[in-house]
């Protein structure tokens, strides 16, 4: 089945992430049809994941109905389907199904997914945090850790209670103090593991911890870190990944059925489908218009955008890169349509943030906003206010605060649930949330093929 053009200019938007999503609302009011098009029929709040692999939010309140969203947007359609390849001398999109949806102006917003460095076992053994299936398979993974440990008075020694965490940047380090206090609270119900200790494992490969930020803000995250019960091994890297263990650089084996792999991103595989030579992390090279040199009407933008006029330049794969390019191609549309000309992509730093755990974050504003560096309690609830505003839906806004002043003040977290029944060394390295991600228990390279 083929999608017949329309008569008005047809906007395409593959992936419905922060980009994607940004994109549909800065068209809302032009005289164009936007068509959304993701496998998933939700969007995901990623910066939320790690929550949710820790039981401190269910999967719900970090993800929203995309035709929800776009429900009052008058000229936005939603469509679910993955798209496996582009025509761009037809100007058409296909999709696994074997239709085919048509566009005059197309906008890639797939994404990133997670590289492996080339280390071997990452793709069979590792778990990601790029998708809300992924999360929930984490969390029931973990749940079911400690599940093994009640039964087996040596689970500790055989590594069930050591959760290793590749990459100590915002991902990792908020994973990391998240699962410490996941422990306190799941001790409590398993008295069987009074006498074992579980451990969080922090690799590093660089000198310290949240690489983008000043020298202060990493110095206090490590100690914080440290001071919650976090191994932080700093300069170090993972050579190998087994079920059961991992192999360090400086010979170690340290015994662990979980490994979470925070260490590497790069572009989604449908970035190679362009056609174009791809820059440092497959990145795609656009123009300061954020479209192809010999392609205005495809444009690229979040973390598979490369900077323009800069081949080793990459901007930070956050989510208000991709808002802030999304709401800029939207402008370029408007501008083309109306005959006028449009201004160059600017990033706009608003700052960046981080949480460690309860009462401990860190924040640090762009110089244009006086550069202020603030952490601890400051920095926690800025976080939690940043993340509220622009968590979508009010519904999940209710919720996810509700659920934040429970466990506040209860020292509690409610989705302690194990709901799937996926096996050990299954973790698909390579997924997407904004764009098709594979079905679990299939391998990254499995899910690279298909995308491609």
């Amino acid at each position: 089945m083929t999608t017949p053009r329309t008569k008005r200019h047809h906007v395409l938007v593959v992936g419905a992430g922060f980009g994607g999503l940004a994109v549909a609302r800065s068209l809302r009011r032009s005289e164009v049809d936007v068509t959304l098009v993701d496998q998933h029929n939700f969007h995901t709040f990623q910066p939320l994941l790690y929550q949710v692999a820790t039981s401190g939010l269910g999967a719900e309140d970090v993800a929203h109905q995309v035709r929800g969203i776009v429900r009052g947007h008058g000229n936005a359609r939603f469509r679910l389907g993955r798209v496996t390849d582009f025509d761009l001398d037809g100007r058409r999109a296909r999709l696994d199904d074997g239709s085919e949806l048509h566009y005059d102006t197309l906008v890639l917003a797939a994404g990133a997914v997670y590289g492996d460095y080339g280390v071997a076992g990452v793709r069979e053994h590792a778990f990601v945090l790029k998708s809300l299936q992924e999360a929930v398979e984490l969390r029931s993974h973990i749940l079911r850790q400690f599940e093994a440990a009640a039964l087996d008075a040596h689970a500790a020694d055989e590594g069930r209670l050591t959760f290793v965490i590749a990459g100590a940047g915002p991902t990792g380090v908020e994973m990391a103090g998240a699962l410490v206090e996941l422990f306190a609270v799941v001790r409590k119900d398993y008295p069987e593991l009074a006498a074992q200790q579980p451990r969080v494992v922090l690799v590093e490969p660089t000198a310290g911890v949240l690489g983008p930020y000043t020298s202060a803000t990493r110095a206090y995250a490590e100690r914080t870190l440290r001071r919650r019960g976090v191994d932080v091994r700093l300069g170090t890297s993972i050579v190998r990944v087994a079920r059961d263990h991992v192999e360090l650089d400086d010979g170690e084996r340290l015994a662990t059925h979980t490994l979470v792999w925070a260490a590497g991103v790069r572009a989604h595989p449908l970035a190679e489908r362009l056609g174009v030579t791809l820059g440092p992390g497959a990145r795609v090279p656009v123009t300061d218009r954020l479209h192809l040199e010999e392609r205005p009407e495809v444009f690229v933008i979040g973390d598979a955008a490369g900077v323009p006029g800069h081949a080793t330049r990459a901007y930070p794969q956050v989510a208000q890169v991709a808002i802030q390019m999304g709401k800029h191609v939207g402008r370029v549309i408007r501008a083309r349509s109306s005959g006028t000309a449009s201004a160059p992509f600017r990033y706009r730093d608003r700052g960046q943030m981080a949480i460690i755990g309860r009462n401990a974050g860190v924040a640090e504003l762009p110089k244009r906003f006086g550069g202020g560096r603030f952490g601890g309690f400051p920095g926690w609830l800025a976080w939690l206010f940043i993340h509220l505003i622009y968590l979508p839906g009010h519904q999940n806004r209710v919720s996810a605060l509700a659920t934040w002043v429970y466990n506040y003040f209860t020292y509690d977290r409610h989705a302690r649930l194990v709901l799937d029944g996926r096996t050990r060394g299954s973790a698909a390295v390579g997924a997407s949330a904004a764009d098709p991600s594979p079905a679990p228990g299939h391998r990254a390279s499995d899910a690279a093929r298909r995308a491609a």
